[in-house]
């Protein structure tokens, strides 16, 4: 499992000629690491008497960090694995028609999947863009930063998820979940990049 590999492991793999873990499992990472962070900045703020009457929502804004770190890192394997299975669908046999009727269905399947799985990326990063703003105005002003670095790796996780749903598809054949699919991710794209910049606008270092 990716997620079970040393930093540097995964960097290692990543560089390689294999075309996983690639830019999916990458945006998942993005996403996992912006959780990380905002419980981060959140947990800096518990337990300081200035930040007193904002004790409970920083403990409950960093449980729900946790959980979507959690969830993302998750998916960081769950996108490879899906980019596996589109593979292997493609190199089944084809020689009768049977087999070719059976290996498109296959290789229909396995790419909607493949979409399905950086889509929840995209939609879950932009959920937790929420939780980020929140932290960002009440938690510890000293780490304000890192919060605003939680919400440029949430934008960045919806953006990349959103390129990998699109060229998924591209492939596949059932145009009016494609069309619904393509107008979802143009807005989540252009909410992630609002509340970007929302947030960056507050800022004045």
């Amino acid at each position: 499992m990716l997620i079970e590999l040393t930093l540097k492991d995964f960097l290692d793999k990543t560089v390689g000629s294999e075309p996983v873990p690639g830019g999916g499992s990458i945006s998942a990472l993005n996403a996992a690491l912006s959780g990380a962070l905002a419980g981060m900045v959140a947990n800096l703020t518990v337990g300081k008497k200035k930040y007193a009457d904002k004790e409970a929502l920083m403990r409950e804004i960093a449980a729900g960090a946790t959980d979507f770190m959690c969830g993302f890192a998750a998916d960081i394997d769950a996108d490879s694995d899906a980019y596996d299975a589109v593979f292997k669908a493609f190199k089944l046999p084809k020689e009768t028609a049977d087999e070719q009727i059976s290996r498109s269905r296959q290789i229909q399947e396995a790419t909607k999947i493949a979409t399905e799985v950086p889509l929840n990326v995209a939609r879950k990063a932009l959920i937790m863009m929420d939780l980020i703003e929140q932290v960002a105005e009440h938690g510890n002003q000293n780490a304000i930063t890192d919060a605003c670095v939680a919400m440029m790796c949430a934008r960045t996780a919806v953006l990349g998820a959103a390129l990998n749903v699109k060229i998924n598809l591209a492939g596949i054949n059932d145009k009016e979940y494609a069309s619904k699919t393509a107008q979802e991710v143009s807005d989540l794209e252009t909410a992630a990049k609002e509340r970007e910049e929302n947030l960056l606008k507050k800022i004045s270092l």
